[in-house]
């Protein structure tokens, strides 16, 4: 018996000794969201809030989301060296300027950003919006307010191994709030395209191929903006596994990878670096961005997940989303949330409820301020022009559900300090205007895309757009030909010195030149216009009002 008890004591002993030295079998896999940071660590946004808008527009059903899971401790900062990759940027919002900051590190920790306000530098944490869901959202991400008259923005004790930009400042408006931005380079439709079945676009090649990191470095080198305007469409690679510039772009190169962070980065942030770190944004969505059928995940998960105006936690998407209007001190944009809008761009006017609602708070927002100057961004066009015919009345024009709408508010217009439409989805730069109380519209839908044909900018001229029908005062549609034909890759350049009383609009090639006239924007609220040099030699043989011609 007293072996026996020697021998079972011995016994548990080694199984003790055994249980210490065992490796943790702790889950991997618990993972889940985190809720909107409500707290305000720094001072709060100078610039004004928007209004509260209502009950939702009636639309198709949707699902309800998904309930959340249980909100896990987060960890603390792992032992040994930092990992990771992260991205911040400065963002424009309905709530003022936003500096976000998203990372794959494991730590969930949010930075700091150390800005000076007045005389004074100080330190404020960054809110942490949500924490690391499934594959498609491996990250935390993070946003922080900063007042308007705040000046050296650098971000401080990041958890992360690599950080873009890499010198950690990050860029704040220039403008006050009795000024406005004296340059504001506008992007669109800049992702590279790799559809799941027919041709795939070259996103190795940045010149002739997937042009935008070129023309996000040449705004970013040439034009120096102090704003950038992207008019919607960040996430073209919908298989991953069909692009060739996978080296690139670890994480985004299976079919399984698409809209994934990895993808958004690979589509956006990585080319536009450059641009992101000399100027904040404001951004609208793009059919791109549009909601899968479970409203969760997919590209329209990613974009309230990272570039929505009001960021979410939970994967989530909805079709409709109110206009947000965003302060630029006294220039004011509008953005509507147009990516629903006849998906098929066939004409359908369903959901023209929805939108005239929203474009009745457009205007409501342009009466509020009525000496200021309005920009209306949305991604889908009221009055572009896709094609022209020789007879009157042979015009394609988009969208006609949203210039349906307009005509269906309390005022059938636009507000008279709505100065500029900003629009892209069609793959073409040009520039309508009708001279009376319609504002001008302006497509930047050339910025990286596969480029669209354009029309014969002469055949535009006159023809019957919109509701109620206007003709056609001036069209400049940069294209190859001198008689339409595919278009040109660029950007648009809009500047408005501190002596200048109004904007001047320019079209700037992948290279950044000067392609074609160089336009003024009429300060009439009766009859708005751009005013563009008479006899402009934009083509050989004659001049014509855009298009073809030498780059300077």
């Amino acid at each position: 018996m007293k072996h026996r008890m020697v021998a079972l004591a011995l016994l548990s002993a080694l199984a003790t000794a055994a249980s210490a030295t065992a490796p943790s079998a702790t889950s991997a896999s618990a993972v889940t969201t985190a809720s909107v940071s409500v707290a305000s660590g720094g001072p709060a946004p100078a610039q004004v809030t928007s209004p509260g808008t209502g009950p939702r527009p009636p639309g198709p059903l949707q699902p309800p989301r998904p309930p959340r899971p249980p909100r896990p401790t987060p960890p603390t900062s792992p032992p040994g060296a930092a990992d990771g990759e992260a991205w911040a940027w400065t963002q424009l919002t309905g709530r003022g300027t936003q500096i976000r900051y998203v990372s794959t590190d494991t730590s969930r920790q949010c930075p700091s950003v150390r800005y000076t306000l007045g005389t004074a530098g100080d330190t404020h944490q960054m809110h942490r919006v949500s924490t690391p869901m499934g594959a498609q959202f491996p990250t935390t991400v993070c946003e922080l307010g900063v007042p308007l008259t705040a000046s050296g923005a650098r971000l401080e004790q990041v958890p992360a191994a690599v950080l873009h930009p890499g010198d950690r400042r990050l860029p704040l408006p220039g403008w006050t709030s009795v000024t406005r931005p004296e340059r504001i380079a506008v992007i669109g439709d800049t992702g590279c395209s790799v559809p799941k079945t027919g041709t795939v676009q070259n996103c190795a090649n940045h010149q002739t191929g997937w042009p935008f990191p070129t023309i996000a470095d040449s705004a970013a080198t040439v034009t120096r903006p102090d704003l950038v305007i992207h008019v919607g469409d960040y996430l073209y690679r919908d298989d991953p596994d069909r692009e060739n510039d996978k080296q690139r772009n670890p994480g985004c190169t299976t079919t399984a990878d698409a809209a994934s962070w990895a993808c958004v980065v690979a589509d956006f942030f990585r080319p536009a670096e450059t641009l992101l770190a000399g100027a904040p944004v404001a951004l609208t969505r793009g059919n791109h961005e549009d909601c899968n059928a479970s409203f969760h995940g997919g590209a329209g998960g990613a974009w309230f997940r990272y570039l929505a105006d009001e960021l979410r936690d939970d994967g989530s998407c909805d079709r409709f989303t109110d206009p947000v209007a965003i302060r630029a001190g006294l220039l004011n944009l509008v953005s509507l949330d147009s990516s629903s809008a006849d998906p098929a761009d066939n004409g359908s006017t369903a959901d023209k409820a929805v939108f005239t609602r929203q474009f009745d708070q457009v205007n409501q927002y342009a009466q509020r301020r009525p000496g200021e100057d309005f920009f209306l961004f949305t991604h889908k066009p009221l009055w572009m022009v896709k094609a022209a015919g020789h007879t009157t009345g042979d015009v394609t024009w988009l969208t006609r559900v949203l210039g349906d709408a307009v005509a269906d508010t309390a005022l059938h217009r636009l507000a008279r300090n709505v100065r500029l439409v900003l629009s892209g989805h069609v793959h073409l730069y040009q520039m309508v205007d009708f001279d009376t109380v319609r504002p001008p519209q302006l497509t930047v839908g050339s910025s990286g895309g596969p480029l669209d044909n354009g029309p014969d900018d002469l055949l535009v001229l006159g023809q019957p757009v919109g509701t109620p029908p206007q003709a056609v005062h001036q069209s400049i549609t940069q294209t190859v030909g001198p008689t339409g034909g595919t278009g040109i890759a660029g950007y648009a350049d809009l500047g408005h010195g501190s002596a200048g009383t109004t904007w001047v609009l320019t079209f700037r090639t992948t290279d950044g030149r000067v392609l074609g006239p160089t336009c003024r924007l009429d300060t009439s609220a009766a009859d708005k216009s751009f005013l563009c040099p008479p006899g402009t030699p934009t083509g050989p043989g004659g001049d014509r009002p855009g298009g073809y011609g030498a780059a300077r």
